[in-house]
């Protein structure tokens, strides 16, 4: 439950985009690439509403995870291994028409360099969907735990980490998320923060009101001080 509500502002807005994109294509099915997309967590759901989806991931346990879903669920998902920064070479130029870039930047060793695979595979007009964890939500989480050395040293390195010992590699702020995606050439878009309060409030009052939690993190999706607080920030941006 706690997944599908932490989820759920990224796949409103997946929704309106894919009617947005249909719309604008005229095409009922849309070539779709979740680059880094694991076990199919996007990719089975946004097939089994008829679009054609490639997951790209360097896991082999993940492409064959995604294949059991993808046959569980009675949807075909093509799988290929390879990392973000391989999409020109495993895919043709503009061949998608929304590529998935979900938890891909913090990790891949070139960030820049990912984005600019991104828009050679996509089509004019096409679009990406970059879910990427924010620096500033991490000094916050750090404070609450009692870290507080380790949350102000977030908002000083220039790669949002709080040490030597956090897992994630490099964190963004909206602005310098915005600012890599424009250097690589895409118009930024909407812009939502992802949550907000799931990963503040208690599991045990998430649990007891899951629907109001969601409306709560839809209503402060957009908020111009809430969204720069999130977890994660979540852009559309469009290839130029």
């Amino acid at each position: 439950m706690r997944d599908a509500t932490r989820r759920a502002v990224v796949w409103e807005a997946l929704r309106a985009l894919l009617a947005e994109r249909t719309a604008a294509t005229g095409r009922d099915t849309l070539d779709i690439v979740d680059a880094g997309g694991g076990t199919g967590g996007f990719a089975v759901p946004l097939a089994t509403l008829g679009h054609a989806v490639t997951v790209v991931d360097p896991t082999p346990d993940s492409l064959a995870a995604l294949e059991r879903r993808a046959a569980e669920t009675g949807v075909g998902v093509k799988g290929l291994q390879g990392d973000a920064a391989d999409l020109g070479d495993l895919l043709d130029p503009g061949s998608a028409d929304l590529v998935l870039c979900h938890s891909v930047l913090e990790y891949v060793e070139d960030p820049a360099g990912a984005l600019g695979a991104v828009g050679g595979i996509l089509r004019p007009g096409g679009v990406v969907s970059v879910l990427a964890a924010n620096s500033v939500a991490a000094a916050v989480h750090r404070s609450l735990a009692g870290n507080f050395d380790e949350a102000r040293r977030v908002l000083s390195d220039p790669a949002g980490r709080w040490g030597d010992r956090d897992p994630t590699p490099r964190r963004f702020s909206r602005e310098t998320l915005g600012a890599l995606l424009a250097a690589a050439g895409f118009t930024v878009g909407e812009v939502h923060g992802v949550r907000i309060f799931a990963d503040l409030v208690p599991g045990m009052l998430a649990d007891s009101d899951p629907e109001g939690l969601v409306a709560l993190e839809r209503a402060a999706a957009t908020h111009p001080v809430l969204r720069d607080i999130a977890t994660q920030i979540h852009v559309i941006a469009y290839r130029q």
